[in-house]
């Protein structure tokens, strides 16, 4: 039973389905759909012998390794793999890279055994190149956007993840979209981003959406071109926290969660140090030191305001606001917490259709001021 690539990218969407890719590990970390539970056919080692004798030796030889690769007791557990998966979801389907003959035989074996699964037609390649589509956002798409800003520990983040309207991007890229913003998982492949992301547009599509401001690269992935140019052009909602409690969010988020969750001090200590060598060009010498000393008596005492004060005076909040001055033509409305969860609540009421540019400006202005 094959299921068209649209098809498929539909259930991903609408119900998040899950599937289930016979790819390689390694192919797979290369790039996945939402849902996808990588259960393979080949192993990585199975797939490069296989690789290797379809260059020197053609098609049938390979295919024949394919099969004395993985028979007897491994095909049985991959079967059982296989249907263990349907029997927790059974309306998941299967791909392989093509849709070729990877999962037609992982299809027929699991039919074999009185189970039945769709097969996605043109696999991963036909499903990835929808996701690229998504991607390319018209104007009449990027009218319905709005951008959530706020100088570095306004908790804008938080905020985004109340709302029913938006994309977490730092989610979806595991990564805060700093330079102290690693997390303990790693971040996804590049094209696994995407097409994450691509799924996310797609269930929001011709709705309007607010997504939190953010530089074109996130950690080591780059935004899509479309989707950042869309939103330099978006209207934008302010948010302004008083300088005191950023610090105190930064602290929790930073020092005091990471901590809690079971990262070590000295690990956290480390890879703080480290990112405050990397903007080192930008602080100064001298500064840099500075906040290295104060970082290092933070994690000694448990008093970490001095360090990230510093960072806030002396690197964030010049640098945001420099960026912000690019931004006053197009800031809606300025507010604290309670303030702009009320503005995009009201404006999002009934997901409004209206062009965002259309909308009333707030009567407040934007302030760059702390």
């Amino acid at each position: 039973m094959n299921l068209p690539p649209e098809t498929a990218l539909a259930e991903i969407v609408e119900r998040r389905a899950v599937s289930i890719d016979v790819r390689a590990p390694d192919e797979h970390d290369q790039g996945a759909v939402p849902g996808a539970i990588n259960l393979p056919i080949l192993n990585d080692e199975e797939r490069a012998q296989v690789g290797t004798t379809y260059k020197h030796e053609g098609a049938d030889a390979a295919r024949q390794l394919g099969y004395a690769l993985v028979q007897g007791e491994a095909k049985r557990h991959r079967v059982n793999a296989w249907r263990e998966c349907l029997g927790n979801h059974p309306r998941a389907f299967l791909f392989c890279w093509r849709g070729g003959e990877r999962s037609a035989i992982a299809q027929r074996w699991v039919s074999d055994t009185g189970v039945e699964v769709r097969r996605v037609q043109g696999g991963y390649k036909a499903l990835r190149q929808l996701c690229l589509k998504a991607l390319e956002i018209t104007d009449a798409e990027a009218s319905l956007w709005w951008v959530l800003a706020g100088r570095t520990g306004s908790g804008k983040t938080e905020l985004l993840r109340e709302l029913p309207f938006a994309i977490d991007l730092e989610g979806l890229a595991a990564h805060r979209g700093s330079a102290f913003g690693a997390r303990a998982e790693p971040q996804p492949s590049p094209a696994t981003f995407e097409n994450h992301l691509a799924c996310e547009l797609l269930r929001h599509r011709g709705q309007s959406i607010v997504l939190e401001d953010e530089s074109r690269t996130i950690g080591r992935l780059a935004l899509p071109e479309a989707v950042h140019a869309a939103m330099q052009r978006a209207p934008v909602v302010l948010l302004d926290i008083p300088f005191e409690q950023r610090v105190a969010n930064i602290r929790r988020e930073y020092v005091d969660e990471p901590l809690h969750e079971g990262r070590e001090q000295a690990a956290l200590q480390g890879q703080y140090r480290a990112a405050v060598t990397r903007i080192e060009r930008r602080l100064g010498g001298a500064r840099c030191r500075d906040v290295v000393a104060a970082l290092d008596r933070g994690f000694t005492s448990g008093s970490h305001e001095g360090w990230i004060t510093r960072l806030l005076e002396w690197y964030y909040d010049p640098m945001y606001d420099y960026q912000l001055t690019k931004k006053q033509a197009r800031i809606r409305h300025t507010g604290d917490t309670p303030a702009v969860r009320r503005f995009l609540n009201e404006q999002f009421s009934g997901r409004g259709r209206a062009a965002a540019d259309d909308r009333p400006h707030s009567a407040r202005s934007a302030q760059t001021g702390r």
